[in-house]
């Protein structure tokens, strides 16, 4: 008979943690939280609820395979993180660049294509889970990697220590 109510007794105390501790959410980021910069003049943007889960979503999805936490495996020593984004020529440190990144993909210095090695829009017809996606959806995912930093701080793009 214990044995039974304290099975019960498990079940009381884990739903009443679930009620008062709750994961971040993307309705939970407040507007200064969800505001990215959306072009190189500096003009910002307040990311909606949706385009941020939608953002994480596709970024998994799409790119989540190669760039874990904001880490590139293939080149270790160029990242996702803010710093890496604003020292690439040209800056990828906005949500337009990011987005003209993912469609015409180029080296850090920004002088060669890499788009044959790279998933990218341009070249779809190598990999094939860029073919489905909108421009809302570049969009979504680079307001995922403008935002990422903002809520896992030093995290995002920190390497083999986090990752």
């Amino acid at each position: 008979m214990f044995k039974k109510y304290s099975k019960f007794g498990v079940l009381i105390l884990f739903g009443i943690f679930n009620i008062f501790v709750t994961t971040a959410s993307a309705i939970d980021l407040d507007e200064a939280t969800r505001t990215v910069v959306v072009d190189s003049s500096g003009s910002t943007t307040v990311l909606t609820p949706e385009q941020v889960k939608r953002g994480k979503r596709l970024f998994n999805a799409t790119c989540g395979a190669c760039h874990t936490g904001g880490i590139t495996k293939t080149n270790p020593n160029v990242g996702l993180d803010p710093e890496a984004l604003s020292l690439a020529t040209p800056r990828r440190d906005n949500i337009v660049s990011l987005v003209d990144y993912m469609k015409n993909p180029t080296t850090y210095d920004g002088l060669d294509s890499i788009a044959e090695v790279h998933p990218s829009i341009k070249s779809a017809d190598i990999y094939p889970r860029m073919r489905s996606l909108t421009d809302e959806d570049l969009y979504s995912i680079a307001g995922h990697i403008m935002l990422s930093p903002r809520i896992v701080s030093e995290k995002w793009g920190g390497g083999k220590i986090y990752y």
